[in-house]
């Protein structure tokens, strides 16, 4: 553990813009402040980033005006991360880090750029088997990357990278299905099918789980479907007209409850919600993001597919016949559901937060150890080792 004579080491961690860069990121931090760190968040406008860091305790939180590029809107994307890095600046020069860490996005290249200025030590970590843009910019100029796939090792320029696989929160642990259920509203005996889009939710595929409903028949599933804000009522009132038993959410904070109420899932492929499915060993039906950047979710799909560990069913090539017939293997059939969670054991990383952790408290370590002679750790300098 890092221990400073005056105050806590202080890292900033970018972890704003989805909730697949924000979870693992709320997941690192923890970590980090377990060993003694001081930690900041750096997050979004964005509303999925300001409710889920309610969640966050004992650690500050700045959110920086940053704006995804979108629609090639290159004046309003430069503008936007101008005020960005101009706002990190301000932050840091108010408490200059130790080290950044960029867990992707648009909100991760400002506050790196802007960490350089003072000295920091500078890290990312990449969820996906295809880079995203912000990371292969920052891969050239941190000191050490992580990466989530080893696919995405090779894709990152940078000579230090580690495998370390995707962060996941502490409430992702194998959990009482009943229990869950009954928790959520839901019949604690009857199969349970959890459909979640991401944390905005996904209008395709809440259209594809509608297209089966009258297909079901006599089948005793029961539904926990997250829909994002724009399909609340026109899922809920689909649930109804077929008399189907079905909790319906636009949202909902506590996603181990969700995935530990489940039998089976439907689910877009992004990186964090893929740690999460394998943390819980769920097998899960995965319809990836048709226009996701470098069609990145369905690269991370076939990498679970191809050890086993998931369905895949493109959103082109869906048909109701072909999703249901899906789903009933993965809810009915006993030998399809033991193999696939044992696919799932293969991603599982419960170590990837600590592991990340544990390196940048060690990084500041030999750094301390290089610029301060033995035995000249003084108040306000750097930190020592203690066994």
């Amino acid at each position: 553990m890092i221990s400073s004579a005056s105050n806590q080491p202080f890292i900033a961690i970018a972890c704003g813009g989805t909730g697949g860069h924000l979870f693992p990121g709320l997941a690192v931090a923890d970590q980090l402040r377990q060993r003694g760190c001081s930690v900041t968040l750096l997050v979004s406008p964005k509303d999925v980033d300001q409710e889920a860091v309610k969640s966050a305790r004992d650690m500050a939180i700045h959110t920086l005006p940053a704006v995804a590029l979108q629609n090639r809107n290159y004046f309003s994307f430069a503008g936007s991360f101008w005020r960005s890095w101009r706002a990190a600046r301000n932050i840091f020069q108010a408490q200059p880090p130790r080290a950044v860490l960029a867990m992707g996005g648009f909100t991760s290249a400002p506050p790196v750029l802007a960490a350089k200025k003072f000295g920091a030590q500078t890290f990312l970590h990449e969820s996906n088997t295809i880079p995203g843009r912000a990371n292969r910019l920052l891969a050239r100029f941190v000191d050490g990357a992580f990466v989530g796939f080893p696919e995405a090792a090779g894709r990152l320029r940078n000579s230090s990278v580690v495998v370390t696989g995707t962060p996941v929160r502490s409430e992702f642990q194998s959990r009482d299905p009943g229990v869950c259920r009954v928790q959520l509203g839901l019949d604690p005996y009857r199969p349970t099918i959890l459909v979640m889009g991401g944390s905005q939710g996904a209008s395709g595929l809440n259209g594809m789980i509608l297209s089966i409903l009258p297909l079901l028949g006599g089948r005793n599933w029961q539904w926990l479907h997250l829909t994002g804000a724009g399909d609340f009522e026109r899922v809920r009132a689909a649930y109804a007209a077929h008399g189907l038993t079905a909790v319906v959410k636009p949202f909902l904070g506590e996603m181990g409850l969700a995935l530990g109420a489940a039998t089976a899932a439907v689910s877009r492929a992004g990186a964090s919600s893929l740690a999460e499915i394998a943390a819980l060993r769920l097998p899960t039906l995965l319809v990836p993001y048709p226009t996701a950047a470098d069609d990145h979710q369905l690269f991370n799909a076939r990498a679970f597919v191809n050890t086993g560990a998931a369905r895949l069913l493109e959103q082109k090539q869906s048909t109701p016949e072909k999703c249901l017939a899906s789903l009933h293997d993965l809810v009915e059939n006993e030998p399809v559901r033991t193999g696939i969670q044992a696919g799932l054991a293969r991603w599982h990383a419960p170590q990837a937060a600590a592991e990340i952790a544990e390196r940048i408290v060690n990084a500041l370590a030999r750094r301390a150890d290089v610029h301060c002679p033995v035995g000249s750790h003084v108040a306000g300098g750097c930190c020592k080792v203690i066994a």
